[in-house]
């Protein structure tokens, strides 16, 4: 079952070593388990709902607290001490279209905000109830998770916009397809929550982001039902209403299907690993290899600080302690960083773009270290998530964030965040361990992934605001930096306030009178987005 508190199947523990928490007390300080609410405890705190049980909606206390929040860290300390504040008054369970046109009405009609609800893997807070006047529904779209239409010949599937990442790959795989779309969310999140939130796979540089992938589909909203046609490989009638969708966060409509572009299941997909005596030697490299347009799917580069701690965090001692050896004879020491490549295609073409990347990687020194380290990050690629709960249930917070900016901003932004970062307690003598990777590239730029490590403290105000103090920090750098304020996660709640300064007044003036034409009684999942 999946864990009402943490993330995902609650029979699966991520066991931190003796050698990774030893690296923690070492980089942040000796850390307290926090006490944790229990789930009785959880569940008595659920008020009375203010909606009737009806044959699409219920009502009870379990399943409206487990669609109350989402991943992000304030998420994890509301869910973590009990101090949740508002809660759907009712949970929907739509099957197909009609059941979805008849919620809509039924809000119109009582006044409640509905909220699209996918795999509830939000880091932002897009699922969040507001605490409001009006009653909350949250449609959990997880039932209409059907493969609906499959053209092979133009290489097109349509699905129910609540199928999960492994449904969808099933559905496709026992046709010897592929959708390519790999976010680390990947086995809980769905096609309708990738699409409303522009979401990026880890194998974006071979299948492209999912605005790469959207072919067109339906969307229900109170105005009447927006069909977008997918059987155009390109138009040039207007402007593309995809582009309206997409990123939308649920505030135009409900997504009920989507048509996406699929693949064939490629021969062959191998991941090998280069290490580089420096971060400017691997940043070169990458830069230089997604430029050449060499058919590769994944390209990520990790700073000295993030190989160190990915070493000291990955277990495999005696595999670990065999690597540093052999890179300290190939004079790789201290400051190495690690450059992750994959591809996929016939044996031919994997075979060639990786004797061409590792003939690029030489002339800056990079030394391959063969395809071991490739093979376990693929197999643990959506395991890493579940160190959310070992680091918590240790005493430490973790938390991400992410950008993007061009080649020439890369460097000067990711320094930014992570001076940022390290000074946002300045105030206390609390000591953040900050680690980042390139994770999506580009012939243009690059995104930036932070990850930072902190203590829990002995109350959930003062841990959030720890929080609130860093992500503060970390959003104000990007603004002032040039960046995006999210390449991959969506804008929900804790990045609305930084929209504007990207978006522009006129822009977000736009975004409102979109919003106004498809939902004229602001019912639609209001307070995300914009305002």
């Amino acid at each position: 079952m999946r864990r009402w508190n943490g993330w995902g199947d609650d029979s699966y523990r991520y066991e931190l070593s003796a050698t990774a928490l030893r690296f923690l007390q070492e980089k942040v300080g000796p850390a307290r388990p926090p006490d944790d609410i229990s789930l009785a405890a959880a569940l008595a705190a659920v008020p009375a709902s203010r909606l009737k049980t009806t044959s699409l909606i219920v009502t009870d206390a379990e399943t409206r607290l487990r669609h109350a929040r989402g991943q992000s860290l304030p998420d994890w300390i509301a869910l973590r001490s009990g101090q949740i504040g508002g809660f759907p008054d009712g949970v929907a369970f739509p099957q197909n279209a009609d059941d979805v046109q008849a919620l809509v009405r039924y809000a119109q009609i009582t006044g409640a905000e509905l909220i699209p609800y996918g795999g509830g893997t939000s880091v932002v807070g897009h699922i969040n109830p507001r605490i409001d006047d009006r009653p909350v529904l949250t449609v959990d779209m997880g039932r209409m998770n059907r493969l609906l239409r499959l053209d092979e010949t133009s290489r097109l599937a349509t699905f129910g916009a609540g199928v999960n990442g492994p449904v969808l790959e099933a559905y496709l795989r026992a046709h010897n397809f592929t959708l390519g779309h790999f976010p680390q969310s990947f086995e809980y999140s769905t096609l309708g929550g990738w699409i409303a939130t522009r979401s990026s796979g880890q194998q974006s540089l071979r299948y492209g982001r999912i605005e790469h992938l959207f072919a067109g589909g339906q969307i229900i909203s109170p105005a009447g039902t927006l069909l977008l046609p997918a059987n155009f490989p390109a138009s040039a009638a207007g402007p593309d209403l995809r582009e309206m969708v997409l990123g939308s966060e649920g505030r135009l409509g409900i997504i009920t299907e989507a048509t996406v572009r699929i693949r064939p299941l490629p021969e062959k997909e191998a991941f090998l690993a280069i290490f580089f005596p420096d971060f400017e030697s691997g940043f070169t490299t990458a830069r230089e290899i997604v430029q050449s347009g060499l058919s590769l799917s994944l390209l990520r580069l990790s700073t000295p600080v993030e190989t160190r701690t990915t070493l000291a965090m990955a277990g495999h001692a005696f595999l670990i302690n065999m690597l540093e050896k052999y890179l300290s004879m190939r004079g790789t020491g201290e400051n190495k960083c690690l450059l992750l490549l994959g591809s996929a295609g016939d044996d031919t073409a994997v075979k060639r773009a990786h004797k061409e990347a590792i003939a690029i990687a030489g002339q800056q020194k990079g030394v391959y270290a063969g395809q071991r380290f490739g093979k376990l990050w693929h197999k643990n690629r959506f395991k890493t998530p579940y160190l959310r709960n070992a680091l918590w249930e240790a005493g430490y917070a973790i938390d991400t964030l992410e950008t993007a900016t061009s080649w020439s901003g890369v460097q000067p932004l990711l320094s930014a965040i992570e001076e940022a970062l390290a000074g946002a307690l300045g105030d206390s003598e609390e000591r953040i361990h900050v680690f980042t990777h390139l994770s999506h590239l580009y012939p243009y730029g690059s995104s930036i992934y932070v990850q930072y490590i902190f203590r829990i403290t002995d109350t959930p105000a003062a841990t959030y605001l720890r929080w609130q103090k860093l992500k503060s920090a970390a959003s104000e750098a990007i603004i002032h930096h040039g960046g995006t304020i999210s390449h991959q996660h969506g804008i929900g709640l804790d990045h609305r306030p930084y929209l504007a300064a990207e978006k522009g007044a006129l822009g977000i003036a736009a975004l409102q009178a979109l919003v106004q034409t498809f939902d004229p009684q602001g019912i639609m999942n209001p307070g995300k987005l914009i305002p």
